[in-house]
């Protein structure tokens, strides 16, 4: 029988992670080596912007190269995960009070496969993606996610694919950090520990430390989605806490 899944969030940074042994890849090893087998995964990327609410129902997505300016070697990266129709299904009828279009063309961008690469390589889980709806509030996104609870007791693991500081106009390459970041980063570290979502979802309220890090929010929303299938009881913790670049954080999140 399935077993209730943890719900991840990965703080996915720069895409070489995909291919290069480091401390953030490394870590994300160590995070799946602690997880039951999932049945499939259901991966929300900042990387998929869409209008309307969409998800993945092809038997099998492709590799998707969204980024410029890297290696051929990361270009030559394939990720042969299958699709699962079934859930993408499901996942259709979970969702109320918005129309949830089956989507046959996307597969599976850059924000999905290149940590689910170090974490799965063998890629034999089914693995579905859900978009982001430009039309959504934060409140929204977060209240979309909330109504896939059920599947975390039918052995689907979910994972948010962001980061919660992301500001690539201030990007250093190197490890400098810079103050308003780190502020931020520790700040949203407080509130998950403590449970106050609502703080989290308005970050617009927090000051320019906030509207800094969140800046354009896509990076963001995958954390709303993550925190929205938390439980009573639920417990929290972090990895790869670490802030890289200046203005990106790496901090991943598990929650259960």
């Amino acid at each position: 029988m399935p077993i209730k899944m943890p719900v991840l969030f990965i703080g996915h940074g720069n895409p070489m992670n995909a291919i290069e042994e480091n401390e953030f890849s490394l870590a994300w090893q160590a995070a799946a080596g602690e997880l039951p087998r999932p049945r499939a995964i259901l991966c929300i990327s900042a990387h998929w912007e869409t209008n309307g609410v969409q998800v993945t129902a092809m038997p099998a997505p492709r590799t998707i190269h969204d980024f410029f300016g890297f290696p051929q070697a990361l270009f030559d990266v394939q990720y042969p995960a299958p699709g699962d129709p079934g859930l993408a299904e499901d996942v259709r009828q979970m969702i109320q009070g918005a129309p949830v279009q089956l989507d046959l063309s996307w597969g599976l961008d850059h924000g999905a496969w290149s940590v689910l690469k170090p974490m799965f390589p063998q890629a034999d889980a089914p693995v579905v993606q859900l978009s982001l709806d430009r039309a959504l509030s934060p409140q929204g996104h977060y209240d979309l996610a909330r109504q896939l609870q059920p599947l975390r007791q039918q052995g689907v693991l979910i994972v948010g694919s962001g980061n919660i500081v992301h500001n690539l106009r201030t990007l250093v390459w190197g490890e400098a950090v810079f103050d308003w970041a780190a502020a931020y980063d520790q700040q949203v570290a407080q509130w998950i520990v403590e449970g106050n979502h609502e703080a989290i979802i308005h970050y617009e309220k927090h000051g320019q430390a906030a509207l800094l890090s969140v800046n354009s929010a896509e990076h963001y929303l995958p954390l709303l989605y993550s925190l929205a299938l938390q439980e009573p009881g639920d417990r929290v913790s972090f990895f790869a806490a670490r802030l890289w670049g200046g203005s990106l954080s790496m901090r991943s999140v598990r929650i259960g």
